[in-house]
């Protein structure tokens, strides 16, 4: 999401610049003194909304399902993924009981990011999607 943007202050460089204070180290200093630029500040917040707004759109990686079921599907872990946007479990959880309940059971589903898998799956049953960047879902039917 963007490279760090190094905000150098005069008064937080020492007066001889070879003493060994890095640019980190002013950054640190200057932040923790509370002088942040305004326009730094509007810029990490329009960088953040922009990459939310990009990436909050569902991206299909991998299905083998009926249209009407993928759409479904999909709309059910986005909504989902948004209620419990800070519980996995929870999120997977609602998945899971809400696909069990309208499409029979022994759905599987698991949420994350940075995780691999290899599943057993009944055909025309698998989606593997992202949601919010990095947000990972895979949602399977195993009897």
């Amino acid at each position: 999401r963007g490279g760090i943007r190094w905000l150098l202050w005069p008064e937080c460089l020492p007066d001889n610049r070879s003493a060994g204070v890095t640019r980190r180290q002013t950054f640190t200093t200057a932040r923790r003194a509370g002088r942040w630029a305004m326009a730094e500040t509007a810029d990490s917040k329009k960088e953040e909304a922009d990459y939310k707004r990009v990436h909050s759109f569902p991206l299909i990686r991998h299905t083998d399902m009926p249209e009407e079921m993928r759409v479904e599907t999909m709309e059910l872990c986005v909504t989902a993924c948004e209620k419990f946007a800070t519980n996995n479990e929870s999120a997977a959880k609602m998945i899971k009981e809400s696909m069990d309940k309208k499409f029979g059971s022994s759905w599987h589903v698991v949420i994350g990011e940075g995780f691999g898998f290899e599943v057993t799956h009944e055909v025309k049953n698998l989606l593997y999607m992202f949601f919010g960047g990095s947000l990972a879902v895979c949602v399977w039917k195993c009897s």
